[in-house]
């Protein structure tokens, strides 16, 4: 019996760290100006296991749905997926369509005090199931942390930026739900999984 226990909290733990990670590894993405922003011309599909092409690279794949922002700003979904431990990854690209840098606006992270302490997010984002009249919040880790991209601030013309966003799955039998973020158009998106 304990065995079981331990495997389960393993499998929390690691999903926990994991989304930590991700949380972590892409707020440090944010606009710095280095060098990996700069197109290379090595970049090819050989770069990536296999012989597929990325969706950025050759943009082969179509977007679940694209939601227009202020001052040409655009969220381009990729992925909505279901994961065993009860949540639904949305997946995506926040992309400078405009010919001028942009400033993420501020209410893309809500207005809960306990996520604005942490910074610039897409922490505002909710899924809206409106079959089973419900709302999903982004979900938030011990510490009020939203578990979505962070440290947003702005992005160049032409810039795209990985982004997700973590929610409480809704049922089994939803696969159709409305994404809205704060300051952008809402989306159907569909949920795979």
């Amino acid at each position: 019996m304990s065995i079981r226990f331990t495997a389960k909290a393993r499998r929390g733990m690691v999903a926990m760290t994991v989304a930590a990670g991700l949380a972590l590894g892409v707020a440090g993405c944010g606009g710095g100006g280095g060098d990996d922003e700069k197109p290379s011309p090595q970049r090819s599909a050989s770069k990536d296991s296999g012989s597929k092409p990325s969706a950025q690279e050759g943009q082969a794949e179509t977007p679940l749905a694209e939601l227009k922002g202020t001052d040409g700003l655009l969220l381009q979904i990729t992925s909505a997926q279901r994961d065993a431990g009860g949540f639904v990854t949305v997946s995506g690209n926040l992309k400078n369509d405009g010919a001028e840098s942009v400033a993420i606006p501020a209410q893309t992270s809500g207005d809960e005090t306990e996520v604005i302490k942490h910074g610039q997010s897409l922490g505002g984002a909710t899924l809206v199931d409106s079959k089973g009249k419900k709302r999903y919040y982004v979900l938030r880790d011990t510490d009020g942390r939203p578990l979505t991209t962070t440290g947003l601030t702005t992005l160049e013309a032409g810039q795209t930026l990985p982004v997700f966003m973590q929610f409480p799955a809704p049922p089994a039998g939803t696969a159709d739900v409305a994404l809205q973020v704060p300051t952008f158009s809402s989306g159907t998106i569909k949920i795979s999984g």
